[in-house]
């Protein structure tokens, strides 16, 4: 018995010793890929309109927030890393800033009763694609460090697509005659709306001016919109900056 309470107590001694050693590869690869899941069901929202792809947007990104915990907790007990631990440390925030930004996009365009259009889902494909581009980056590092530098220059590339589409996107949002050209029942249900403030005002003119405002309206929700698409871009980027950095500063 004493025997074995000795050999307990060495264990224990020697485990508070020597260092911790955790699989960050590993780790960062689990953030991937639930960050892959995420905008998939973004990419699919955006497709469909339908909120079951929403709501799984929102549970994903609440995964992602557990997984950044862990591997943050795992980051600050662990005494020696197999990388530069400032370059975890960007991984693990950068890879979760992209699945907050993607939960805030189909949150606000509930919350502000938008329906996707054709540049959500141009961004949301681009979006998709760097996210697998991280994935397969981050899967690589440990083994095939110069595909995962290639990988890296994927995800930073799908941000300069998407930052062109963004710019499109608010050069059609800002022409008026294309809000005419395409205006929805639902555009017309909004202006009407808007008219009870406008009472003063004989019909014609109530019309005229609920469409002006419903138009200005119009532009600032969707921009709201387009500009969280866009930061989450930016995320991606900034993930494979980070990803090219470390196969640097590693090779």
């Amino acid at each position: 018995m004493a025997e074995k309470e000795a050999i307990s107590l060495l264990k224990k001694f020697a485990s508070r010793l020597l260092p911790k050693s955790e699989d960050f590869f590993s780790l960062l690869v689990a953030q991937c890929e639930n960050a892959v899941q995420c905008s998939g069901s973004l990419l699919n929202y955006m497709r469909t309109g339908d909120e079951n792809y929403a709501n799984q947007t929102r549970i994903f990104e609440r995964q992602g927030g557990r997984l950044k915990e862990r591997n943050l907790e795992a980051l600050h007990q662990t005494f020696s890393t197999p990388i530069d631990r400032e370059d975890i440390y960007r991984s693990i925030t950068a890879i979760d800033d992209v699945l907050s930004y993607a939960e805030t996009t189909v949150r606000e365009m509930y919350l502000l009763g938008l329906p996707p259009d054709e540049h959500t889902l141009a961004m949301a494909v681009l979006l998709d694609e760097g996210s697998r581009a991280l994935h397969s980056g981050y899967s690589a590092l440990q083994k095939m460090p110069e595909q995962a530098k290639l990988d890296a220059d994927r995800a930073r590339t799908t941000e300069r697509k998407i930052e062109n589409l963004y710019r499109a996107a608010l050069v059609e949002l800002f022409d008026a005659n294309h809000y005419m050209a395409t205006l929805t029942d639902a555009h017309r249900l909004d202006a009407s709306d808007l008219e009870v403030l406008l009472e003063p005002l004989d019909v014609p003119e109530r019309q005229a001016v609920a469409a002006s405002v419903q138009f200005i309206l119009e532009i600032m929700k969707r921009r709201e919109v387009y500009r969280h698409m866009s930061n989450a871009a930016d995320r991606v980027a900034l993930a494979g900056e980070i990803l090219h950095d470390i196969v640097v500063k590693t090779s």
